[in-house]
């Protein structure tokens, strides 16, 4: 699609340490953890770009979930101290696709996910494009 634009970066990184709430009782990370940690590595990646998520909902927009491929390739243990390293790897019109991996500190992926996320009109939940004054933030020293 012409309208996609690439980007090459850097990874955001986010700490993430395993707390016993985020493990069943073998001490493993439960599976939808995964997807919280992966959540608050967007939302800080998109906040150090001067996204504020509360700002966004006071404009009717949000950016909500419309796709992921998610792969667990190793469980995550009670007290592990990881990194979520995420990038941008489209910039469409009204989407953008996250690539995540959740890492260990010898950086072995324990877990990996693409996500497309769309823009949306709160009021009538219909996608919208993504507002241009969001699309400079996010392709800034990028």
């Amino acid at each position: 699609m012409a309208s996609e634009q690439n980007t090459e970066q850097q990874p955001f990184s986010w700490p993430v340490r395993i707390y016993y709430e985020d493990t069943d009782a073998g001490g493993v990370v439960y599976h939808s953890n995964y997807l919280k940690f992966f959540e608050r590595a967007r939302t800080e990646m998109l906040r150090s770009c001067g996204i504020n998520q509360n700002t966004l909902l006071e404009d009717n927009v949000a950016f909500v979930v419309r796709h992921m491929d998610i792969d667990f390739i190793r469980g995550a243990r009670l007290d592990d101290e990881l990194t979520v390293q995420t990038t941008i790897s489209q910039l469409g019109r009204a989407t953008i696709i996250f690539c995540q991996e959740l890492v260990n500190s010898d950086n072995t992926v324990l877990c990996r996910a693409s996500v497309k996320v769309g823009c949306v009109n709160l009021t009538v939940m219909r996608p919208i494009s993504i507002p241009q004054h969001i699309k400079a933030e996010i392709l800034r020293d990028r």
